[in-house]
């Protein structure tokens, strides 16, 4: 039988290589690949083909929400598996509006990985005992179990909007978010003025702050960047 094949995304590489020492010790899980950013999970999502992506959400240059965002739609067969110290409901809604397969808070034991992995796998989905209890609650909310849906904020934005507000909070300016990007420094500032135009933040301490509250980077994130 075909091993599952798992690709790794988080931006620390010892939680990587712990969690690919764990999956190692099973037989039917094969690690094919890691990311260490949300652009290069998508890219390699897309050369590798693996069966489930864990996904982490707090990464740089484009993050795990995002990042499964573009997954999903470019390969809507991957299962994607979020695996945050994040179990905020926000997060929460947001991934599973996405469509993820699973969400997973980082205090997870070994096993309950493996057993997610598998889950997911099989077409289930799967969900940490906190996580499971505020899907519930947050479904038995709803009129008549209707999926909430955001209608704007960040909901309303595109995936390149998304990638141009992070890197923007992230310290870029427009020239090295160009290059990053690979695109050219007037599509950057169309974007940026865009984004600011659904938004109603015409700052850039406001995209920041925006970025911040809605999860596109960690907190901390600009604070290094800053102090570097």
């Amino acid at each position: 039988m075909k091993p599952i094949t798992v690709l790794l995304a988080d931006d620390h590489t010892i939680v990587r290589e712990g969690f690919r020492g764990l999956l190692k010790l099973e037989d039917d899980i094969e690690v094919v690949g890691e990311a260490k950013t949300g652009r290069e999970a998508v890219q390699l999502t897309k050369e590798l083909r693996p069966t489930v992506v864990i996904m982490d959400i707090a990464m740089p240059l484009l993050n795990g929400l995002e990042a499964s965002r573009q997954i999903l739609k470019e390969l809507p067969a991957t299962r994607v598996l979020i695996l945050s110290a994040y179990g905020d409901d926000a997060y929460i809604e947001q991934a599973i509006d996405l469509g993820v397969a699973g969400y997973l808070v980082k205090q997870t034991s070994a096993f309950v990985l493996s057993e997610a992995i598998r889950k997911v796998h099989e077409g289930h989905s799967f969900y940490s005992p906190s996580v499971s209890s505020r899907v519930r609650e947050l479904e038995q909310a709803l009129p008549h179990g209707a999926r909430r849906r955001l209608k704007k904020g960040i909901a309303a934005l595109t995936s390149r909007e998304v990638e141009v507000l992070q890197l923007v909070a992230e310290g870029s300016a427009n020239k090295q978010a160009a290059a990053e990007l690979g695109i050219s420094i007037k599509t950057v500032e169309k974007h940026r003025q865009s984004l600011m135009n659904k938004l109603n933040i015409h700052d850039t301490a406001g995209l920041t702050r925006y970025a911040i509250a809605q999860g596109v980077i960690d907190g901390g994130v600009r604070m290094t960047i800053e102090l570097e």
